[in-house]
């Protein structure tokens, strides 16, 4: 049976602006959006404005008070708030912008639906772009992420699922998430990343296992610059269907960082639209 498919889009999540000079720009979001109803996509897949997260969802994994700090900061109270920067790893990776508070609860919205829908069996997959803030920690920002979109999301999966399955194809190693579910054997996180030569955020060697109940559920497989399709699918495929057939996780939450195609401004993979597309089309085709 075809997949019954929930695509989650708020029309506002492509307004924010990080800066000039900064390369994440969420108005691609808003460019997606336009390819996917230009190509018809849109008649595939049930269509949906996501819901608005509140402080409360995304208290489930962070810290009150940085919470707080994210609700009240802006240009304009900045320096009120400059004392706690440090605190929060507030700087030139994750500068203070207009909305900020508003952009975090737009696009983590949308994944705690993608998780309730995917909960309720409301549909098979659910798809949100806005969404994959993987570096995000519990009390401060990172990496261009200020709320772990992922962790929120998985916390509500993990209502109805016993296992959770994350594997994550961008190319910077998904800290934030194993560090969220380090200790746990009811998620296992699996990164496949660059590492070495001093690559953000500079963790995900092999050797990072988890540690008490979560020890060996947390898998790293770390890569050297270059890597191309065939070579990315030799350890990508047996891996993954080891690790499913090992854990047999009743849910998978698969974030798909673009940044490990070639080209990318910020990576030093060499993988096409149709190797890393296959990544998602291996995991789809599980049925899980």
């Amino acid at each position: 049976m075809k997949p019954r498919v929930s695509y989650l889009h708020h029309p506002d999540v492509g307004k924010f602006h990080y800066g000039p000079r900064h390369p994440m720009k969420p108005q691609r979001l808003a460019a997606t959006h336009s390819l996917v109803l230009s190509y018809e996509l849109h008649k595939e897949m049930e269509v949906l404005v996501p819901y608005k997260a509140t402080a409360h969802d995304l208290s489930r994994y962070h810290a009150e008070e940085y919470v707080d700090f994210l609700q009240r900061v802006s240009p304009n109270t900045a320096d009120q708030y400059e004392h706690l920067f440090n605190q929060f790893n507030i700087g030139e990776d994750c500068p203070v912008f207009d909305g900020i508070f508003d952009f975090c609860s737009l696009y983590t919205g949308a994944s705690l639906e993608g998780a309730m829908r995917l909960n309720h069996e409301l549909c098979d997959v659910a798809v949100n772009w806005s969404g994959g803030l993987h570096h995000a920690k519990k009390y401060e920002a990172s990496g261009f992420c200020y709320v772990n979109d992922i962790v929120v999301a998985i916390l509500e999966l993990l209502k109805y699922h016993p296992r959770v399955l994350y594997v994550d194809i961008d190319i910077h190693h998904g800290d934030g998430v194993q560090e969220a579910f380090y200790l746990t054997d009811r998620v296992m996180t699996v990164s496949f990343h660059k590492y070495g030569n001093y690559f953000f955020p500079g963790t995900g060697d092999m050797y990072e296992v988890g540690v008490e109940s979560g020890r060996y559920y947390s898998v790293n497989v770390p890569l050297r610059e270059g890597i191309d399709d065939e070579s990315y699918h030799t350890l990508f495929k047996p891996i993954m269907q080891s690790i499913v057939d090992f854990y047999q996780p009743t849910c998978i939450v698969l974030q798909c960082g673009a940044d490990s195609l070639g080209y990318d401004r910020l990576g030093c993979f060499n993988l096409s639209f149709t190797g890393h597309g296959e990544c998602v089309r291996f995991m789809k085709g599980l049925g899980l």
